[in-house]
């Protein structure tokens, strides 16, 4: 199993948690107009979770006028994980944002939510992981059986992790799992209440500075390679009555992420210019670390990508270990009438 470890510089506890605070500005809001002089339309963004480095390519879109270009006044707020950026998106309240795809199947294919479809795919691969530190004896995933994990009880890392034991050889029934809210996952770890948490592979460079230890990385990905990451949501109603607007908006947040990838440090900087608690090193190399999950060989260079047949096979590796009640098809939960193509 693959064991990634990256150095970053190190932060307190309070700033390394403090990422999720809740900050939003920059250049879009304080100009009401686009270069032409027609007036922008209002859009409001959540982020996946919080305000961590992974999310910051949605300032960079801001920042650097790619909102503006396409016509938006982007406001963006921190998302609180799938489940909530679903509701709040089909509720009204925001317009755009991304989940975990591998989630938003449960959530539909076991009938709690319905109504938001994706546009785009932000990482081709599932970051999903099982995340501890050295000192712990875990190297591989066999060195799970007897340990303690944390993690919320919703969590795509949570949920998935029966079928990830199975197909990794592990007896999922001597590994024990506690209750913990996200923003205290780390800390958690660093008390040495638990052995390992779940975590996105991206987390790890928080990890450390939390934990003052060097992370131990178990990716689902290693076993589960169909499994997409996060992807671009918005609710239905939107994308039938405007997809023209969809399509702009894809277009200058995958601009965002591509430019956020190619310059991590200065996409860590505009982070930070809007939420004043990140931790620059942290935030660059959580992007360095997302880079390899964005494309994939069957996207070729494009990104934003999503493969019905892949999504297929996500499913069937769901229904396949029983985690959906009902059968759902790729066209339920995507419209790729909307999704960039390869």
């Amino acid at each position: 199993m693959t064991r990634l470890t990256r150095t970053v510089a190190a932060a307190t506890l309070a700033t390394a948690l403090a990422l999720v605070s809740a900050c939003s500005g920059g250049s879009d809001s304080a100009d009401a107009k686009a270069g032409d002089g027609t007036s922008l339309e209002k859009v409001t963004y959540l982020t996946s979770f919080g305000n961590f480095g992974r999310d910051s390519y949605a300032w960079v879109a801001k920042e650097k006028g790619f909102f503006k270009e396409a016509g938006f006044d982007v406001e963006i707020k921190p998302g609180q994980g799938t489940g909530a950026v679903i509701q709040t998106i089909v509720g009204g309240q925001a317009d755009f944002g991304p989940i975990d795809l591998t989630g938003g199947l449960l959530q539909v294919g076991n009938g709690v939510a319905k109504d938001f479809v994706a546009v785009a795919a932000i990482q081709q691969r599932t970051m999903a992981a099982i995340v501890s530190v050295e000192g712990k004896n875990i190297a591989t995933p066999k060195d799970l059986e007897g340990k303690k994990l944390a993690d919320t009880p919703g969590s795509v890392v949570r949920n998935l992790f029966p079928t990830y034991a199975r197909m990794a050889g592990v007896d999922y029934t001597k590994v024990t799992w506690v209750n913990d809210q996200a923003q205290n996952l780390m800390g958690t770890l660093a008390s040495g209440q638990v052995d390992g948490i779940g975590q996105f592979v991206v987390g790890q460079p928080t990890v450390e500075a939390v934990t003052k230890k060097k992370p131990v990385v178990l990716p689902y990905s290693n076993v589960m390679q169909d499994l997409y990451g996060n992807a671009l949501i918005t609710s239905t109603k939107i994308a039938k009555e405007n997809p023209e607007k969809v399509k702009k908006f894809t277009a200058a947040l995958l601009k965002g992420l591509e430019y956020a990838l190619a310059n991590p440090q200065e996409a860590a900087e505009l982070l930070k210019k809007n939420v004043d608690a990140t931790n620059p090193a942290a935030a660059a190399a959580e992007l360095q670390l997302m880079a390899g999950y964005v494309r994939s060989s069957n996207s070729g260079t494009a990104i934003g990508t999503l493969d019905s047949d892949r999504v297929a096979k996500s499913i069937a590796i769901l229904q396949g270990a029983g985690a959906l009640k009902s059968n759902i098809t790729p066209d339920q939960i995507i419209d790729f009438s909307l999704v960039p193509k390869a």
